[in-house]
């Protein structure tokens, strides 16, 4: 491995992306769309984990969880969209080996990390409709912490287990890479061998974290709605509208993971779509989706502001 060490280091010390569009007119127009993007992205979910932490109505575990995802959400958009924004008004977009391996475990850390939480999250729903009684005493703090903590420890093993592979990679020749970041297939395609047996791995690998959470969920789900069907007419409208939105948050994340790194359809313009929808539509619709359809979150964010004003006012 020595030797595929050294390869890795005199022949190929940066990459080159070919980013999102080439032509310098829509770059710009693409540079302040997801700048203003990003923007929404880190204001929504700082506002989210402010009024969490803040408002004591919203000190419960359904928030607890809902503050920890935002605040994964904010973290799987920074890995790779300021780059992408900064690269939109370069002529060279390049990006140190070193740079393209951090991207690679931060990415695949924070989105196997934010799977798990989404199957911790209907966890709780489930517990909130389906043992009402017993909800409070089974999603106590130590637990929803415990819970949260197992979330990342999965999402760093998954991700450690991909980058062990990809830095010893023998990469020898080219090194232009036809996406907006480091994308694990992607840089396994670059790769001086035949890696037809080592995609197939990784696809089996990502398939293990992002099916066994998807299955969670969907199981996780229909007993919810289940129950929902057998409850109170007004109890059930509840439910179901905050299922919902945990259901609509579930598809925009995993449909395009499943369909980048478990089965691939290997179509450069959708892989693109994909992985920018779930890199930044995903975190930038999750704080519209739980806020907008949230009375409590509305509620909290009101008080947020008088309180701001009276103190203003004083």
């Amino acid at each position: 491995m020595s030797k595929m060490d050294g390869n890795n280091q005199s022949a190929v010390s940066e990459f080159i992306l070919y980013g999102l569009a080439h032509s310098k007119n829509l770059q710009v127009l693409l540079f302040v769309i997801f700048l203003i993007f990003y923007l929404l992205i880190v204001s929504g979910n700082i506002v989210i984990m402010v009024l969490i932490t803040t408002d004591p109505h919203l000190h419960s575990p359904m928030y607890f969880l809902l503050a920890n995802l935002s605040f994964v959400d904010m973290w799987l958009s920074s890995v790779t969209t300021p780059k992408m924004i900064a690269d939109f008004l370069r002529k060279n977009k390049t990006i140190s080996f070193a740079g393209c391996m951090s991207q690679v475990f931060f990415a695949h850390c924070i989105a196997a990390g934010e799977m798990v939480l989404l199957v911790v999250m209907a966890y709780d729903r489930y517990v909130a409709i389906c043992k009402p009684l017993h909800y409070f005493t089974i999603m106590n703090l130590k637990r929803c912490t415990g819970l949260v903590l197992t979330s990342w420890t999965i999402g760093f093993v998954h991700a450690v287990s991909h980058l062990v592979v990809i830095v010893e990679l023998p990469f020898c020749g080219p090194k232009e890479i036809d996406s907006f970041f480091c994308d694990m297939p992607l840089i396994i395609k670059l790769a001086c061998m035949d890696s037809h047996e080592l995609d197939i791995l990784m696809n089996a690998e990502c398939g293990v974290v992002g099916v066994t959470c998807f299955i969670l969920l969907l199981i996780s789900y229909t007993y919810i709605l289940i129950t929902v069907r057998q409850s109170s007419k007004s109890g059930a409208s509840k439910a179901l509208s905050t299922c919902s939105a945990h259901i609509t948050v579930v598809m925009i994340l995993f449909v395009p993971c499943i369909f980048i790194y478990v089965w691939p359809l290997s179509i450069t313009w959708l892989d693109k779509f994909l992985a920018v929808f779930y890199s930044v539509f995903t975190p930038l619709l999750n704080p519209a989706i739980y806020t907008l359809r949230n009375k409590e979150m509305k509620n909290a964010m009101t008080r947020f502001i008088n309180n701001y004003i009276d103190s203003k006012g004083n």
